[in-house]
């Protein structure tokens, strides 16, 4: 399988311009290499997360989907402090996820200060987080559906360039295409099915996450590190390590076995 992370020996003598537009292409490798066999929404999701956190000009990222009564839920964050402020943004029903949902449309916020008459709770919580730079969330949308959003974090003020826009909504655009495709590919399987499992295997990751964290002595966002890379080197769904993790102690202390060179690189 195709992994972004799987790129530093082959780059490293590379110049940075050159490095970035490897691991770009790897990325859209990647997550078309996804939609080939054993789709997994979560995982989907997951890996657009994660491209985006290393390709673009960002601190955090978060993405939120619809269920099937039009509510929005998290769906992947890249850190615990993320998929606090997706939480609050679809809690409340306030913030730039939930207008770039409703519109279909990318809404960006160089500067919180000049959101906090829009979103004065979302701009509030921002602040008690410590994330005070610009955020802007584009969406998950195909032919003008759209059911989902990313959410992009900097801590520092100043909106993204236009060249990480444009990458960003492509590569939406691409985990999109994934999602949407399982739905026809599976006639039988409408949307709001596909995305409560995804939300169900979500529910099995945090329990998996607290199970790792508890039992190796991590941090939240270190026991899903530890998730995903084991997840990735044995080729196997998020979502089915995480179930083995809460339920057999045996794969809990595989996925806590030192991290090996190959792990590293994932």
């Amino acid at each position: 399988m195709s992994d972004v992370h799987g790129l530093p020996d082959q780059v490293g003598n590379r110049r940075p311009r050159d490095v970035r537009e490897a691991r770009t292409i790897a990325a859209f490798v990647a997550l078309a290499d996804s939609l080939a066999e054993r789709f997994d929404v979560v995982d989907q999701l997951d890996r657009l997360a994660g491209h985006c956190a290393e390709l673009l000009d960002v601190d955090a990222v978060g993405v939120v989907l619809l269920d099937g009564h039009d509510h929005l839920r998290v769906a992947a964050s890249t850190d615990e402090q993320t998929d606090w402020m997706g939480l609050f943004q679809v809690e409340v029903g306030e913030g730039p996820a939930v207008d770039c949902v409703r519109s279909g449309t990318a809404v960006g916020v160089p500067d919180p200060a000049a959101g906090a008459a829009r979103w004065p709770g979302f701009v509030e919580a921002l602040s008690r987080g410590g994330v005070l730079g610009a955020v802007h969330a584009l969406p998950l949308r195909l032919r003008g559906e759209t059911i989902g959003a990313v959410s992009l974090f900097r801590r520092r003020p100043g909106g993204l360039s236009e060249a990480d826009l444009g990458l960003g909504q492509a590569l939406a655009d691409v985990a999109t295409i994934g999602v949407l495709a399982e739905r026809t590919a599976h006639r039988g399987q409408v949307l709001a099915e596909q995305l409560k499992t995804a939300l169900n295997s979500r529910v099995a990751i945090e329990q998996a996450k607290g199970v790792l964290a508890q039992r190796g002595g991590l941090t939240l966002d270190a026991a899903f590190d530890r998730l995903r890379r084991y997840a990735r080197s044995h080729d196997r769904r998020l979502a089915e390590i995480a179930t083995e993790v809460v339920g057999t102690d045996l794969v809990a202390d595989d996925v806590l076995g030192p991290v090996t060179v190959a792990d590293r690189e994932r």
